[in-house]
Order: C-alpha cells, then sequence, then structure tokens
C-alpha cells in the first residue's frame, strides 16, 4: 500500500500512520497502522513533528464523527459529591453491622445491598472512582473500607473480563462479605496497631471460615460466590489459606476477589504499613507475585488502572504534576509524561526512579 508524507497542519482525522513514529524514546510514541485522531493531533504538536508518513489509498473516515468520539473525557466526576456520600454513608452502615455480626447477628442481605449497589452502579459507569478508595480510607476504620472497595474493585474487573451484569452485582456483594468474617476475630487481634504474632495471624487465617459460615444459609447469594467468599485468599501456587489449595480446585471467581483484595489492601494506609501508588503495586502483582494470581485478572485490573486518556493529569513520587502524553504497550504503568511545572518529558519506562504515586481525578 503506497504512504506519502503529509504536513501535520494538512492531516485529516481517520489517516492511517504508515510506521511507527518514535521522539527520542525507546519504543514508539504511536504505532504503524493507528488511526489520527484529534489527541495524536496533540502529540504531533508537543513533539514538534512536521511530517507524518501516512497510507494514501485509506479512506479517510467522517471528521465529524472522529470529534465526537475523542470529546469524551473518561476521567471526568460530575458527581462526586454524591458518590463520596453513597460511600460515607455505606462505611457508617456498616460498621453498625459488624457490631451486630460480633454479637452473632445474622448478614441482613437486604441491608448490604442497598449499601453496595448504589456505589457499584456508579464504579461500573466511572471507573475513575477508584483512583480515590485509598484517599477516603484511614488506618482506624481500614476493615469497613476495605470490605466496600474489595466488592467495588471487583465489580468493575468483572465487568472488564466480560461477565453479565448479574455475575458481576453478586461478585460485588461476595467481595463485600468476603472479610465479614473478620467480625469473629477477636478486636485486640483485629485492631493491633503492630505486626501479629505467629499464633494471632494463625487465628486471622481462619476468617474466611467465619465468613462463609455467616454467608452459608443465605439463598440470595449464589454457591459459587459462598465458595468464593471462603476462597478468596487460597493462591494457585498452594501458597494461601484456609486450605493451601492450587489452581485446579480455585474457582475463577474467588480470583478476582482475592485480586482486588489484595489491590485493595496494598493501596491503602495501615497502622504499620504506609500506602503504595496503584502503579506501583500493579507492577509487584504481576511480578513479584506472579504465579499466585489468574493471569486475566491482573490484565484486566491492569488495563483498568493504566488506561489514561492523554491530558490525565498526575502526581509523579517526587511530587511532580504532569500530565500523561503516551502510553506504552511494553510497560503499561510507565507512560511518557510532561511536567506541569518545567514542561519537561519524562518517558517513564526508562526513567525508573519515578512513577505515578496517584491519578488527579478533580482539580485541586
Amino acid at each position: 500500500m503506497e504512504a506519502v508524507f503529509m504536513k501535520v497542519e494538512d492531516l485529516q482525522l481517520g489517516k492511517v500512520i504508515a510506521e511507527d513514529i518514535f521522539a527520542n524514546t525507546q519504543y514508539p510514541i504511536i504505532f504503524k497502522n493507528t488511526k489520527v485522531k484529534h489527541e495524536h493531533l496533540r502529540v504531533f504538536e508537543i513533539f514538534n513533528l512536521n511530517t507524518i508518513l501516512v497510507y494514501k489509498d485509506v479512506e479517510v473516515e467522517e471528521i465529524i464523527e472522529a470529534k465526537i468520539e475523542t470529546q469524551i473525557i473518561p476521567l471526568s466526576l460530575p458527581n462526586y459529591t454524591s458518590f463520596e456520600k453513597y460511600y460515607n454513608d455505606a462505611i457508617t452502615q456498616l460498621k453498625k453491622e459488624f457490631t451486630n455480626w460480633e454479637a452473632g447477628g445474622r448478614i441482613d442481605i437486604t441491608k448490604v445491598r442497598g449499601m453496595i449497589i448504589p456505589l457499584i452502579e456508579k464504579v461500573l459507569e466511572d471507573r475513575s472512582y477508584i483512583f480515590d478508595l485509598n484517599s477516603y480510607s484511614n488506618p482506624k476504620d481500614y476493615l469497613y473500607h476495605h470490605c466496600i472497595a474489595t466488592g467495588l474493585i471487583a465489580s468493575i474487573v468483572a465487568k472488564k473480563m466480560g461477565f453479565e451484569r448479574g455475575i458481576t452485582i453478586q461478585l460485588a456483594i461476595a467481595g463485600m462479605l468476603a472479610d465479614s468474617g473478620m467480625s469473629k476475630i477477636p478486636t485486640r487481634v483485629r485492631d493491633k496497631k503492630s505486626a501479629l504474632t505467629e499464633s494471632e495471624y494463625t487465628e486471622v487465617r481462619k476468617h474466611p471460615y467465619y465468613s462463609y459460615m455467616l454467608v452459608k444459609n443465605l439463598p440470595a447469594i449464589q454457591e459459587v460466590m459462598k465458595e468464593a467468599i471462603y476462597q478468596h485468599h487460597e493462591r494457585l501456587n498452594g501458597s494461601g489459606y484456609p486450605n493451601g489449595d492450587r489452581s485446579g480446585a480455585i474457582s475463577n471467581f474467588a480470583q478476582v476477589i482475592a485480586v482486588a483484595d489484595v489491590f485493595h489492601a496494598m493501596t491503602s494506609e495501615r497502622f504499620y504499613r504506609a500506602k503504595q501508588s496503584p502503579f506501583k503495586v500493579i507492577e509487584m502483582i504481576k511480578e513479584e507475585e506472579f504465579g499466585k494470581f489468574d493471569i486475566k485478572v491482573v490484565q484486566a485490573l491492569m488495563d483498568i488502572v493504566v488506561d489514561l486518556p492523554i491530558g490525565t493529569k498526575i502526581e509523579l513520587s517526587n511530587l511532580e504534576l504532569g500530565e500523561v502524553m503516551f502510553i506504552n504497550k511494553y510497560s503499561p504503568t510507565r507512560p511518557l509524561v510532561k511536567l506541569l511545572r518545567t514542561g519537561e518529558i519524562i518517558d517513564l519506562s526508562t526513567n525508573r526512579s519515578f512513577y505515578i504515586s496517584r491519578v488527579i481525578t478533580k482539580e485541586v
């Protein structure tokens, strides 16, 4: 197919790029066979590119349609206050339910659904809410935040993996109730501010069983979800608990809850550990924890976290503010970013000194 060089100012949306485009980067900033969109024109401007090699005979798509497509900004939060109110109300209600469970009460599934479903609806509509979950949490109330957040993260992972809506909601509820059994762990152990002793850790490892017993007789929760609750701390390599099951014996639903559970735990502040960047945690889950989790589940979560539109505002680990210029598909957690203070462009895939510490989802 014949290709020709076109001046950037003459380039039409819908044209197809005929070669990988580099700009002093290890990997291309735009790949061959990419259809030109409005966001690419911005990249050309940033890197002072004057001409682009495009295929001559590929039909140009309608410019109006392309403009409409690029007007969608996935990280907008028009109803942020409503989400925060729903979230805080859910935490308050969950605390009361935990007190009831501690006293031997049963799980009221109607109340549980009332807490989590409004939040599920919002995160399924706008997954960027998950970037704020760790900022809501605090060490003192971590357990309640963790229950809610695990359910929400499980729901968007389930959606990303293509599960139908009913299963997605069931998984979210199961994720929320996976640690309900912690209500049966002595408070002195559950709320301990320092590292657990071996005997205390043994006690904590019983909570999946306690959670299962709490949901066992609930007809509104599917049996496969009850199994997932029981298995959410099992690992594919046999290193988990309570049974040390391996890959073939662990359900896919349990793996979704497991990844959501670990992701929120590692990105939240605890009494004995500082919170970590979601981008760094994704790298750790994929690399350091390799073999423990279903790679398809991990990839789904990674796609959710790293799929940042060009122009997304971020903060780096050195506290510099910047915006995303290009997502490197070979190192998606480390995009090309432009520093807002200096205008300097940094390729995080080659500069490993820094990483994205947080996504800025609202103006400050």
